[in-house]
């Protein structure tokens, strides 16, 4: 493992790359929605952009605002961020679960009554806690203990189930881990999130995917896995972090890896990029895709 600082700045830098990636996956894997995916895809061809984002990176935007002006996750501040940049652009392609809660925070509604609330009060176990959450992991690599604390309090928000907040556990410390395993060590890689992720749908999925060989047909892994059509934490997060055991640090692979298993595309890939964008940093993403992405829209000065 890595030694790495825990002064602000440093931080600040690696949630910004991790930002990147996640933006990157989330935008690209949402042109694969498009009635001309198979053609891009059977020709590994580029998108035409532009790449807009979608509630993916919004969320996670809204993550690093209340990391930048708070150090940690303030679990107030989060819901009334969350709520305002939904309240401003609301058509990023929020799911209709998480539109309810963050419509009921701008109108006022605490959060801690509305997040138990969704699936007839069990709470979220969406992957929505954990497409987002690379940010955090990738702030709190320095402090692997803090950092789950911290991932639970971030998902907490919209997320009470605690598979939901489990999923975000997970790809928090995968994120960290691209920071600190150098070289990659997809056995240890897998091996820290597991002994981390508390016990659930999400945490045996992550097993299996732990066992499934990386040579297995992409398919394969599909049904073994799931590609996040049910959009839960248990049904994406297994699959994305296969595809991370599989590619390693090669962003553009492991992006064309999830978007042929269709699925959830944005989301696999922004979770895939939020993890893997933390390895080598801007240089390991590809400087082509960020001029086709949509500009990041930040609220906060990015150092804190």
């Amino acid at each position: 493992m890595n030694g790495l600082s825990s002064d602000p700045l440093d931080r600040a830098d690696r949630a910004c790359m991790s930002l990147e990636g996640l933006s990157l996956g989330d935008a690209f894997g949402e042109r694969f929605f498009s009635k001309d995916a198979w053609r891009w895809q059977k020709e590994l061809t580029f998108p035409p952009g532009p790449w807009n984002y979608t509630d993916d990176t919004e969320m996670a935007l809204g993550l690093f605002d209340c990391l930048i002006r708070n150090g940690r996750v303030d679990q107030d501040r989060l819901a009334k961020i969350f709520a305002e940049r939904f309240h401003r652009d609301p058509w990023k392609g929020y799911g209709g679960t998480v539109r309810s809660v963050l419509r009921g925070i701008h109108d006022g509604v605490p959060w801690r009554t509305l997040a138990p609330l969704a699936y007839s009060g069990e709470g979220s176990m969406g992957n929505g806690s954990a497409m987002r959450v690379g940010v955090l992991g990738a702030w709190f690599a320095d402090d692997p203990e803090r950092l789950v604390h911290e991932a639970r309090l971030s998902a907490e928000v919209t997320h009470s189930h605690k598979d939901g907040q489990a999923g975000a556990i997970a790809v928090a410390v995968a994120t960290s881990l691209m920071w600190r395993l150098k070289p990659f060590d997809a056995k240890e890689f897998f091996s820290t999130i597991l002994a981390t992720t508390p016990a659930g749908y999400t945490h045996d999925g992550i097993a299996r995917a732990a066992e499934l060989p990386s040579g297995y047909t992409i398919a394969s892994a599909v049904i073994a896995l799931g590609n996040g059509n049910y959009l839960t934490c248990s049904d994406t997060i297994p699959f994305c972090l296969w595809v991370i055991g599989r590619h390693g640090s090669d962003f553009q692979e492991a992006m064309w890896t999830a978007v042929s298993a269709e699925g959830d595309r944005d989301t696999t890939c922004a979770i895939i990029g939020s993890i893997i964008g933390c390895w080598g940093g801007r240089p390991n993403l590809p400087e082509s895709w960020i001029r086709l992405r949509e500009p990041l829209q930040f609220d906060v000065d990015k150092r804190p």
